[in-house]
């Protein structure tokens, strides 16, 4: 790892550090590199796993910690995000099939989702599972994908536990990234275009309200999104941007290679996994109250 990469990873776990009674012991490095592109890092907390895409390459990864990264599948069809829901089945976008596909603990693959009022997804990119399993992913389009269009808008889509999938916004710009609060209370989704991060209100059956921005201009495009258990939000942009839940910019970090996601990972959580380019690091605290 480059002396920036070291830097620049070293600075982005610094602000989970507040409130901690000891200073952490902070081990940083690669868990995964020379991929083509990686994308949509998830943990599964049933097999104590970590899933990410290496999209072009059309395969699934899982790393055990301890371990070598492994196949997990090699005909995922341009995997990007990932999710797990509570019975630890998997959720993926599947950008070239243009669906989001579900696969049982079996290994059984499942089209959730491959159409809205008849026509085919632009090519659905990032996903959440809420803790009671409702689905929310949005459907952007990046470069060939634009050119096979049925859908003549972008969309964010919701598909309930029971009940058909309802469209949750029309963004002009292309969404990206989508995580849930800790709570589950409220939706953040990313706009590639308008460089900004929106938020909707959850009620208890799953539907969105209250549509709003909560970062005006982020600084470069933002990717994915992750939030940690205070509620603070990380975006991948050019570097990784640390915001508080009203929005308030707290920390931003220039890494080496330009993170495209991230995700908090391991059994309690505490290890936060950021893809980027063709690799994926991992960035653990060790010590009291680090979480």
């Amino acid at each position: 790892m480059t002396r920036s990469a070291r830097t620049g990873l070293a600075a982005l776990i610094l602000p989970l550090l507040a409130g901690a009674q000891d200073f952490p012991i902070l081990n940083l490095g690669p868990i995964a590199k020379d991929y083509t592109f990686t994308e949509g890092p998830a943990w599964s907390k049933d097999g104590g796993y970590l899933v990410f895409s290496d999209t072009p390459s059309d395969r699934l990864l899982r790393w055990i910690p301890g371990h070598p990264v492994e196949l997990l599948r090699d005909d995922a069809h341009g995997p990007s995000g990932n999710s797990f829901d509570s019975q630890g089945r998997l959720y993926t976008c599947e950008t070239r099939t243009r669906r989001v596909t579900r696969t049982a603990k079996n290994g059984a693959v499942e089209v959730l989702a491959d159409r809205w009022d008849g026509k085919r997804f632009n090519a659905p990119n990032g996903i959440v599972v809420s803790r009671n399993d409702h689905v929310y992913f949005t459907d952007p389009a990046f470069g060939w994908q634009s050119d096979h269009r049925e859908l003549d808008f972008y969309g964010v889509y919701h598909i309930p536990p029971k009940g058909p999938m309802k469209l949750v916004a029309r963004p002009e710009g292309r969404p990206h990234g989508i995580a849930l609060s800790p709570n589950g209370r409220t939706l953040y989704v990313a706009n590639t275009d308008e460089h900004n991060i929106r938020a909707y209100d959850v009620d208890r059956s799953g539907d969105t309200s209250g549509e709003r921005v909560l970062v005006p201009k982020t600084n470069g495009v933002p990717g994915g999104i992750c939030v940690d258990e205070k509620g603070n939000l990380y975006v991948a942009s050019s570097g990784v941007a640390i915001y508080s839940p009203e929005g308030r910019l707290l920390h931003t970090v220039e890494l080496h290679d330009p993170p495209s996601n991230c995700s908090f990972a391991e059994a309690d959580m505490a290890t936060l996994m950021i893809t980027a380019r063709g690799k994926v690091y991992r960035a653990r605290m060790e010590g009291k109250d680090a979480r």
